[in-house]
């Protein structure tokens, strides 16, 4: 039985029962003191940069200035500045976004020590790389620190916060993915003190979904991540540039200058912060003065992540990778004709596979169209990539839905997989009662913690799950009486997604 209650909507401090206070910890910054409850500890708001602010505004995370005493990380710091939009999938999160929000959160094993090298998951939130927060609460790393794993979630910068150029921050390099950056920095921090928390800093797993998945491509392919991971767990994150194009610092400081017409740095740094997050949030993703993450040739490598693996640039470390059964965002509403139409001279196949019988809804067809394209065949692709160079790949399917949202889509909605990975179904929103979600969400959970351990999902009692070739057509389907390696569902969808690609180039 758990031993914890859930967090309750605006709480962000104590969610436990039996709540005690945790064992101090000594970093190289100055002392930490956390809570305990039964078998786990957590520590809260944890500075791993000094503060964005001011002249730190648009830069790289800058070094931390130790405080003195001991430090109460009770509660999580405020998440990244953001406009918040309507509800989606999950809770929002716990805090009042600020431009002051480099923290990140630590939950471990009661007890763990310096000399116990446990496992390390570092979670890397969603939100289009406009929204999000480590604040949300189903989050919270309970689960996994109670199944022996050291787990951390990060803030990182997101909106023009996080990406942007111009040509005033000249001694800058003019701009660039200060999120990306922030990133790295957690990752580093996480090198250089989870020894303190009884984690392994050589054992280090680190994944995230949606934006959180784009960012794992980042980190694959970065050269300033080199060495600071093992291992990567990739959430409905694509592969391929489409639908995502990126642009070029050059076109990135054209589009920061059309937002700012301003010509000194510090000028530009003293913006309101309201004037610069304008309202923008991750349902505008396609406004004209947001340039959204820059090819950089530093954080990131090429335009094109199939591109950049298929150069070997990726980091070689085993990855699981994958999306859900019904993995589409859609910005507005879809019209099933229009979207047939748009495979040109594939769109009679285009019908046969997505509408055969003509009596889909608009929303359906636009979620298997989506999904195809956004999520599920780009990972197929990059894995194939991947595979073909000697990588160990896992790929999943996720189709066991438990929301009321995915009745009506058919399937299972973008990020309505995390409350199971992180065995917290309890935590979903518009709950559609199976009777199989706790089941669902222990073997998901159970092949998430087997990854962190060993870099690879299997385990007793858990289903097989064998890892990719170059020609794999077969996925593993994690459902709602299981899991089972079987031919790709979608295959019909993902080849021929494939050949409108080469179409269109």
């Amino acid at each position: 039985m758990r031993s914890y209650l859930p967090c309750m909507m605006g709480l962000t401090a104590l969610c436990f029962t039996a709540v005690s206070l945790a064992q101090t910890v000594s970093l190289s910054s100055g002392q930490l003191e956390g809570n305990r409850s039964d078998s786990v500890e957590r520590f809260l708001g944890i500075p791993y940069a000094a503060p964005p602010v001011g002249e730190n505004r648009w830069r790289a995370p800058q070094p931390i200035k130790p405080w003195k005493g001991v430090r109460q990380a009770y509660s999580y710091g405020s998440d990244c500045m953001q406009t918040i939009p309507r509800p989606n999938i999950l809770p929002g999160i716990q805090t009042t976004p600020s431009e002051d929000c480099l923290y990140l959160n630590v939950w471990r094993p009661a007890g763990a020590t310096s000399g116990d090298k446990l496992p390390v998951m570092v979670w890397v939130h969603g939100g289009g790389l406009f929204n999000g927060g480590s604040s949300f609460p189903v989050y919270d790393g309970v689960n996994f620190a109670r199944d022996g794993v050291v787990f951390v979630g990060i803030n990182y910068r997101l909106n023009r916060f996080g990406f942007f150029a111009h040509p005033a921050l000249e001694d800058e390099g003019y701009g660039g993915n200060f999120g990306f950056l922030d990133q790295i920095a957690a990752l580093r921090w996480v090198r250089d003190n989870i020894a303190a928390f009884g984690g392994n800093p050589d054992h280090v797993t680190v994944f995230g979904e949606s934006a959180g998945g784009r960012s794992m491509h980042m980190l694959l392919q970065s050269p300033l991540a080199r060495g600071l991971f093992d291992a990567v767990i990739i959430q409905s994150g694509g592969g391929r540039e489409q639908p995502f194009p990126m642009a070029d610092m050059a076109r990135a400081a054209s589009i920061g200058y059309d937002v700012a017409k301003i010509h000194s740095a510090e000028d530009l740094r003293s913006i309101p912060s309201e004037q610069v997050l304008a309202n923008i949030n991750m349902f505008k993703t396609g406004v004209a003065d947001w340039s959204g993450p820059i090819n950089d040739a530093t954080t990131l490598m090429g335009p094109s992540n199939i591109s950049v693996a298929r150069a070997h640039l990726y980091a070689d470390v085993p990855i699981m990778l994958g999306a859900n059964s019904a993995d589409a965002i859609l910005f507005g509403k879809p019209n099933k004709h229009k979207l047939l139409a748009n495979f040109g001279d594939l769109a009679d196949e285009a019908k046969v596979i997505h509408d055969p019988t003509g009596d889909k809804t608009d929303l359906q067809v636009g979620v298997t169209i989506g999904a195809a394209e956004f999520y599920q065949e780009p990972a197929r692709a990059i894995g194939r990539v991947l595979a073909e160079q000697g990588r160990k790949v896992w790929l999943y399917r996720f189709s066991h839905n438990g929301t009321q949202q995915g009745a009506a889509m058919g399937g299972v909605p973008h990020a309505a997989e995390i409350p199971y990975v992180f065995d917290l179904e309890e935590r979903r929103l518009q709950q559609l009662d199976t009777g199989r979600d706790a089941e669902v969400a222990a073997m998901t959970h159970a092949y998430w913690v087997n990854f962190a351990k060993s870099h690879n999902p299997n385990g007793a009692g858990l289903p097989e799950w064998p890892f990719m070739s170059g020609e794999s057509a077969t996925v593993q389907l994690i459902h709602s009486e299981g899991a089972d390696h079987v031919e790709d569902p979608q295959r019909a969808a993902l080849d021929l997604r494939e050949r409108q690609i080469k179409h269109q180039q």
